[in-house]
């Protein structure tokens, strides 16, 4: 059982650091150690907690579960105490930090180009790690602190927060719209159906193609068709939008993509759009957040920076 009293709350930064960055070497380097500093100290703290808390996996570590538990509270205790003490302490030009984001690949075509002309620009020091969305709900890498923003289309996330909000006023995540689009279906050129409208029957006849983050078979689009009482035939489930769109240049397979993303595959030309021929909600991209992050003036700077991004291509006219 560890003595708060006699822990040295050192170890606690080195075992942040560690967690965030799943890697001994990088931990060391933020925190301008040697990596047997970083050993030493982790040893230290497992002695004193009875536990593991990270062990080997591949090129970097794994959390045990219960490095999981303790983490979110010793993050936001010293993000907390960080606050308090260096107020406003984030200087672009001169920082040098990690930010990991998820997010599918049609939102990194959109933004990740106006996100690094802002960082080579204004933070040099500044890496992003972008990580694939395989979830409509990133709470959970959220809170464990895997990745420090989520940025897609999260319909019921965002519908539970207001409700929470409307209720009791306390929420645990946060959210900003980024920028609205819709979806289409898209098929080849010379597609059969390519010279005659998109009818309803004619969709649900087709065989078809899913972009599905998770790998179920199944979606909104099939949810709408669901409430016209129709079905469609799902013959190929892919989890990246990019690879959608290669199918399809060489397949009778229709597909729906984000309309912005058709340009940014590089493939527009072998590709038409078509109306859906029923109606489906409008997406509404939102970046998502741990409220513990939320005074972090690091993490205040990313945000601001990735809505700057997205303002800019969308006010351009790049989508």
């Amino acid at each position: 059982m560890a003595n708060f009293r006699t822990l040295d709350l050192n170890l606690l930064r080195v075992f942040d650091q560690v967690m965030a960055e799943r890697n001994l070497t990088r931990a060391a380097r933020n925190l301008a150690m040697t990596q047997p500093a970083v050993s030493n100290a982790l040893n230290r703290l497992r002695d004193a907690l009875g536990d593991k808390l990270v062990v080997r996996s591949g090129y970097g570590v794994e959390p045990t579960a219960r490095a999981l538990a303790l983490w979110p509270a010793v993050s936001d205790a010293l993000r907390q105490l960080e606050s308090a003490l260096v107020p406003g302490q984030f200087v672009a030009s001169e920082a040098v930090h990690t930010f990991v984001l998820a997010m599918a690949d049609a939102t990194a075509a959109a933004l990740m180009p106006g996100l690094v002309e802002i960082i080579e620009g204004d933070a040099p020091g500044i890496t992003l790690r972008v990580l694939p969305l395989t979830t409509r709900d990133p709470r959970r890498l959220l809170d464990e602190g895997t990745i420090d923003l989520a940025v897609g289309f999260f319909p019921a996330v965002v519908a539970d927060l207001t409700a929470q909000a409307q209720g009791s006023g306390l929420a645990a995540f946060n959210h900003q719209r980024l920028y609205e689009g819709r979806y289409v279906c898209v098929m080849r050129s010379g597609h059969p159906l390519a010279g005659q409208p998109l009818t309803l029957d004619a969709f649900c006849a087709a065989h078809h193609l899913l972009v599905s983050f998770s790998g179920r078979a199944y979606g909104f689009i099939d949810e709408a068709l669901a409430a016209l009482r129709r079905k469609r035939r799902v013959v190929l489930t892919v989890n990246q939008f990019f690879t959608a769109g290669r199918v399809v240049t060489g397949s009778d397979l229709l597909t729906v993509l984000p309309e912005h993303f058709v340009p940014a595959t590089g493939m527009a030309g072998e590709l038409l759009i078509r109306e859906l021929p029923f109606e489906v909600p409008r997406v509404h991209v939102e970046s998502l957040w741990h409220h513990r992050q939320e005074q972090r003036s690091e993490h205040a700077w990313l945000r601001l920076a990735l809505y700057t991004a997205a303002r800019r291509a969308f006010a351009a006219g790049h989508f």
